[in-house]
């Protein structure tokens, strides 16, 4: 019997304060094309993605909505479900914090971890961004604030917390991380935690007093979870609530840069400290700028999902995200960019070309029958999609367009008779039926038409990509 290999990937798990913008939507579509990948290579999946449902900036936005912060979680999670439904994202699990069971996992490693000498209490005191959720260094700062959030979200603050030895898992963490046992993606990501790594890493406050809006600590009912810890332990927890422990540990965390030293650093030093596995790859993707700043909700210059879906369909969507991947750096985008490359590589490129040889097969009432001959990603296709260069895959993908299209120009198979144009016909259908295989983890609707118009009885269909 052929055992299937088994593959985890995760999205962040978002804060449940607003809807989805182009950065979480991004991430995510870029999650659930790598997931359709491996779905189609034969492997069994488990695509995680979920909300961060604790924590006092989701009681101030609940707050200031004028609702219970359960009933305000409740009303954002099918709104998250929603959208990554409208973009066609096929997760398997959609975790969400306020979980009982996940609070019960929650106190149970952290019981664990300060029976393990690994907890202790002390009063911190420092700058706290309530848009981060965390005590800041001053190396974060600039002029003494936050540089994503608003100066009303930074404030001093003095409290009893229980800490976390992170400083003690710290020698181990920086050599997995040089050795590559921490495999960190891609490499100036890497570069920015080795070189943060050298400076001195305190130890991480792992509980706050007054946020009654969190998982309470087993011990000490005063003070609840540090939202952040138990977000990171929601990739564990899913796996035993869903029961799914066969698939741990995860092999991709893929992340925006903002999660990097949380995922890379605080993450696996937890999992060390509980004595679990640590996940087998982080991926950190750049962020979204428009006009030079990081897009974001609390600078309210978002792009949401119903302003893409509204102008560019789902697959437009997907695309015009996929092509602008900000893989290693960040990446400036607007609308204006959009249309452009909406017109120039959808309405034109792939549209117009699957338009034009479906009405040539009309005409030369060609019948391809309904054998699919390609059931494997081109190899150039494939390598990138390995290393997570979407963008790069894509561009190949778009270059097989263009040479399908120089070779109809070419060859005129509209001065061409009999045989002739048949032969040619049925190599360029081969050839588009190549193509649509290639996309279809990218764009699944429009590559799913593609093979379904391309098969049989060949016919003309209404325009893939209507013109902006």
């Amino acid at each position: 019997m052929h055992i299937m290999n088994k593959y985890y990937i995760t999205t962040p798990i978002y804060y449940a304060n607003d809807n989805p913008h182009i950065g979480h939507i991004a991430t995510t579509v870029f999650s659930d094309i790598i997931a359709r990948y491996h779905k189609l290579q034969g492997e069994d999946i488990l695509f995680l993605t979920g909300l961060d449902e604790h924590g006092e900036k989701v009681a101030l936005a609940a707050q200031k909505a004028k609702k219970d912060p359960q009933q305000f979680v409740d009303e954002l999670a099918k709104k998250w479900q929603s959208y990554w439904e409208k973009l066609n994202i096929k997760y398997d699990i959609f975790m969400r914090t306020t979980n009982p069971e996940h609070a019960k996992i929650v106190g149970e490693l952290l019981t664990q971890l300060k029976e393990n000498g690994d907890i202790y209490r002390a009063t911190y005191k420092g700058v706290y961004c309530i848009g981060c959720e965390e005590f800041k260094a001053d190396r974060d700062l600039v002029n003494g604030l936050c540089p994503e959030h608003h100066p009303d979200q930074v404030c001093q603050k003095e409290e009893e917390n229980y800490f976390f030895k992170l400083s003690k898992y710290i020698p181990e963490i920086k050599k997995g991380i040089a050795d590559g046992i921490i495999p960190l993606e891609p490499e100036s990501k890497r570069k920015e935690i080795l070189a943060r790594l050298e400076e001195e890493v305190r130890d991480l406050s792992i509980s706050r007093q007054n946020v009654p809006w969190g998982i309470k600590l087993p011990w000490d009912e005063i003070q609840t979870v540090y939202v952040w810890v138990e977000a990171l332990i929601n990739y564990f927890s899913a796996t035993k609530i869903y029961k799914k422990e066969e698939f741990w540990p995860a092999d991709l965390h893929f992340l925006g840069k903002g999660n990097n030293w949380f995922h890379s650093v605080i993450w696996p030093a937890l999992l060390l400290a509980l004595k679990l596995p640590l996940p087998k790859k982080i991926f950190v993707t750049g962020y979204y700028n428009i006009g030079g700043k990081k897009v974001g909700k609390s600078l309210g210059n978002a792009i949401s999902a119903e302003n893409l879906l509204g102008k560019y369909g789902v697959d437009g969507t997907r695309y015009l995200l996929t092509a602008s991947m900000p893989y290693s750096t960040d990446t400036d985008v607007d609308f204006p960019w959009f249309d452009e490359k909406y017109n120039s590589d959808l309405a034109n490129g792939l549209g117009n070309l699957v338009a034009r040889v479906a009405k040539l097969c009309e005409n030369n009432n060609i019948n391809i029958g309904n054998e699919l001959p390609c059931d494997h990603f081109d190899v150039p296709i494939e390598l990138a999609l390995e290393e997570f260069k979407l963008n790069d895959a894509l561009y190949l993908i778009w270059e097989k367009i263009s040479l399908v299209d120089k070779e109809i120009n070419l060859r005129k198979p509209w001065d061409l008779k009999g045989e002739d144009v048949k032969s040619f016909l049925i190599q360029t259908v081969f050839e588009i039926q190549d193509i649509a295989y290639n996309l279809q983890p990218f764009l699944p609707e429009t590559s799913e038409k593609i093979l379904k118009q391309f098969s049989g009885e060949i016919k003309s269909a209404p325009a893939l990509f209507p013109r902006l």
